[in-house]
């Protein structure tokens, strides 16, 4: 601990350092995890009663933030997906179906927020 009155410490040695986030209009991950372990659903918290063979776990990250309301909106309408998670604050979201399902619901939403809403978008990566 540096206390103020400590004199061997010369102030113009020490730096400060300022991290900020500053969101853009971009899709920064479209992920697709084919066939995950169950032991994947259960921990974040999906439901697992589904059935795991033919099933794809689907992870968007997105700034600004909020348009995660916007993309599980556009997932759903596109394909058989469930909503895993949606969070408005960390711009995370998280789908389930099959890996066909999964796909078209990324493709779509991808499509629309490049085409529509003028996003910067990654491509689609599956493991």
């Amino acid at each position: 601990m540096i206390s103020g009155n400590d004199s061997s410490i010369n102030k113009t040695d020490l730096a400060r350092l300022i991290m900020e986030t500053v969101p853009g209009k971009q899709i920064t991950l479209a992920h697709i995890i084919a066939s995950p372990d169950p032991i994947l659903y259960r921990k974040l918290g999906l439901d697992p009663k589904v059935d795991y063979h033919n099933a794809a776990i689907g992870i968007l990250c997105q700034t600004p933030y909020e348009t995660a309301v916007i993309t599980a909106d556009i997932a759903l309408k596109a394909a058989a997906i469930q909503l895993g998670f949606v969070d408005r604050f960390s711009g995370t979201l998280v789908v389930t179906g099959t890996i066909s399902d999964v796909s078209m619901a990324w493709e779509k939403v991808l499509e629309y927020v490049k085409n529509t809403l003028g996003f910067t978008v990654c491509d689609i990566t599956q493991a």
